[in-house]
């Protein structure tokens, strides 16, 4: 009978127009519009090759450092600067007509000259700060290492070599365009459109919960005076419309991925950990509301949309500085927020590379589940009537 209930559920949810638009279509329309709403701002996030002089004279054709780091910075299709190497007097000009954004001349120390203040007089100041940095801890090392009564140079050489290795190992540039991943913010709305459509499947859960409930459905009525399992039916229908969710959140990730190019990062084992999660989540908190509203099935259906939507508005679906908000002077709201939990969890496998705020948002969600079931339990046990 399990079986045979958990069939016949399948195909009564596909025959529902009206949920089969909430789980598959209305997702991938969303997320078409934003895809089509923020395509451009990611483009225009992406940092340009900028446009710099360096002054050619002689202190900066002696020292190694500077010239094999920008011709570094400046090779290839992911080159950081397009570099005019003149005078002074040239590059005065350049930057006087605008055709840079600034010029380095190193004299006793390196000098940048820049005509105004921005993202890009920033990049270019910083780079040479670093490169400052790199020289600084070269001279550092040459000067301990070097003993004036040492004859044997070869030995020396080796060491100094060595040491500078250890350095550049350990060493990572703070200076690179991540403007594309780090600060592609226009992210948390595909999160929450995900975090949404978890959350939908709540809509599913309510409907198979009506149909075994008396008051709410003939179905329901026959079950109730039905000799077989009442908890069997009930645990196959949740099944069955758990299996439905996971099709509709499986082709939005299709969707999303190949067709409009989306990039949820390296982490596809635990996004879909969390997916699965987050649809659990979404699952009983249509169970409680289908368990504890005595209402019609219209009603139920707004009450979840509702706090669905709401949900996702916190987290930030329609308008990315309301997550922050929420977090900075409301916490606990995200905290208890099912939208926020799975928003928050694919924001931190995004942007952090340790996993414990992960973790944490997998445990929130686990026990928010918990909570939605005990709350449902309580509910249909007090349910009683005096005719079906």
């Amino acid at each position: 009978m399990f079986i045979h209930n958990f069939k016949y559920t399948i195909k009564t949810l596909f025959k529902n127009k009206m949920l089969i638009f909430w789980t598959f279509a209305f997702p991938l329309i969303l997320g078409t519009f934003f895809n089509m709403a923020f395509s451009d701002i990611l483009k225009s996030e992406k940092l340009d090759v900028i446009d710099i002089a360096i002054v050619n004279n002689d202190e900066f054709n002696n020292n190694a450092i500077y010239k094999e780091t920008f011709k570094k910075l400046s090779e290839d299709e992911n080159k950081m600067f397009n570099i005019k190497y003149v005078k002074e007097n040239e590059a005065t000009n350049f930057l006087n007509n605008k055709e840079i954004t600034g010029y380095l001349i190193l004299k006793d120390k390196p000098e940048i000259v820049v005509s105004s203040s921005g993202i890009n007089e920033t990049i270019f100041k910083v780079v040479v700060e670093e490169i400052m940095e790199s020289e600084n801890i070269l001279k550092n090392i040459i000067a301990t290492e070097i003993n004036p009564t040492e004859n044997n140079n070869h030995s020396l050489y080796e060491k100094i070599y060595t040491k500078i290795i250890e350095v550049k190992e350990n060493y990572q540039s703070n200076v690179k365009d991540i403007s594309n991943a780090n600060l592609d913010y226009t992210m948390i709305e595909f999160y929450t459109l995900i975090a949404m459509t978890c959350l939908y499947v709540g809509i599913l859960g309510m409907v198979v919960v009506n149909q075994n409930l008396p008051n709410m459905s003939n179905n329901g009525k026959r079950v109730a005076i039905s000799p077989l399992s009442k908890n069997k039916l009930i645990l196959s229908s949740i099944l069955a419309s758990y299996i439905v969710q996971l099709i509709g959140l499986s082709l939005l990730f299709i969707y999303t991925i190949f067709f409009l190019k989306i990039d949820y990062g390296n982490n596809i084992l635990l996004i879909i950990l969390l997916s699965l999660i987050g649809s659990l989540a979404g699952l009983t908190l249509g169970i409680m509301i289908a368990s504890i509203f005595k209402t019609n099935e219209n009603t139920k259906t707004g009450i979840i949309m509702s706090l669905t939507m709401f949900g996702c508005f916190l987290s930030g679906m329609m308008g990315i500085t309301m997550k922050y908000i929420i977090d900075k002077f409301i916490p606990l709201l995200n905290k208890i927020n099912p939208a926020s939990m799975i928003t928050d969890g694919f924001y931190s496998l995004y942007y952090y590379e340790t996993y414990e705020r992960f973790y944490f948002n997998i445990i929130s969600l686990l026990l928010f589940s918990l909570l939605m079931i005990i709350i449902s339990m309580h509910g249909l046990r007090r349910q009683k009537y005096d005719s079906i």
